[in-house]
């Protein structure tokens, strides 16, 4: 493929907005977790998208949120950083017409970048596309966007639009990831956050927001047959229990969702074996964000 533009593109807004849904649907395919739950996303993810002549990096991000642990800061200090040396930025919002303290602060940060900026306005198949008008309102007042795009990250309405908008942003220049590669995490990080999605899908309130996952064994045998040694750390002993659930039946519903999702990224079979531990408060433990991946480099 011989590409002549690529730029890096940030994707910014408050949690649950629907960034990594929207790095999904750009780049046509699963690389970022989703959940109904806020604060999924806890690492800065790349997307890589080869179209014509063009690569797209998209970087997915936490969201903006009242951090409470140090696993929290780091997040928050995340997505702050992205709103830096892009070609471009994406403020995701809701069609509310009223500008939150996150939206005012990524605007700020998007100011001070001087990069071109698309504000999106997502989740449109949900509201009377009148609603938009107030919203695209609010947002113009408090900024000169060079694009505002509506749009339904989740069904796909206004993707298109919004990839002819920001192709126009890229600069010219080398790719900057290799033909195939769709994303920077290795895979077996990817593997680590699929179980994790079903953690957040699966567990309710507070449980699967204090859960790590660690890719203990990721090989690949002669026959082609991936093994996957996961081991899942929660904070109480009591949530332990929760996460295995009776006879063992959570952990295995978790474990069975987990394996058809990595047997459909990798292209082949995966031996799954999941463990689980209790490592107490590790969400304050600067050690142990670190040793679950979650570091500033």
């Amino acid at each position: 493929m011989d590409i002549k533009k690529s730029g890096i593109i940030t994707i910014c807004g408050r949690p649950n907005v629907g960034k990594s849904t929207l790095t999904n649907a750009l780049v046509g395919e699963k690389v970022a977790i989703v959940s109904p739950k806020p604060q999924t996303t806890r690492n800065r993810i790349c997307a890589v998208l080869n179209r014509g002549d063009s690569q797209f990096v998209f970087v997915d991000t936490p969201g903006l949120h009242r951090a409470r642990t140090r696993l929290g800061d780091y997040m928050v200090k995340v997505a702050r950083q992205s709103v830096a040396d892009v070609d471009g930025v994406m403020l995701l919002v809701e069609p509310v017409d009223r500008i939150g303290a996150p939206e005012e602060e990524f605007i700020a940060r998007i100011k001070a970048l001087g990069a071109p900026a698309a504000l999106v306005i997502n989740k449109i198949d949900a509201v009377e596309k009148e609603k938009l008008l107030s919203v695209m309102a609010a947002y113009g007042a408090a900024h000169e966007w060079d694009a505002v795009v509506p749009i339904s990250a989740k069904t796909g309405e206004g993707v298109e639009e919004l990839l002819e908008v920001l192709g126009s942003w890229l600069p010219e220049g080398p790719q900057l990831f290799p033909d195939g590669a769709v994303t920077d995490q290795p895979e077996r990080q990817i593997m680590a956050e699929i179980v994790r999605e079903k953690l957040l899908r699966e567990l309710s309130q507070e449980i699967p927001h204090g859960t790590a996952v660690e890719v203990t064994k990721f090989s690949q045998r002669d026959g082609g047959i991936i093994d996957c040694h996961v081991t899942i750390y929660c904070e109480k002993a009591s949530h332990k229990g929760i996460v295995i659930g009776r006879g063992g039946a959570m952990l295995k519903k978790i474990s069975t969702q987990a394996r058809q999702d990595m047997e459909a990224f990798m292209g082949a079979k995966v031996y799954l074996e999941t463990w689980v531990k209790v490592k107490e408060n590790w969400r304050d433990n600067p050690a142990a964000i670190q040793n679950f991946g979650y570091t500033e480099e």
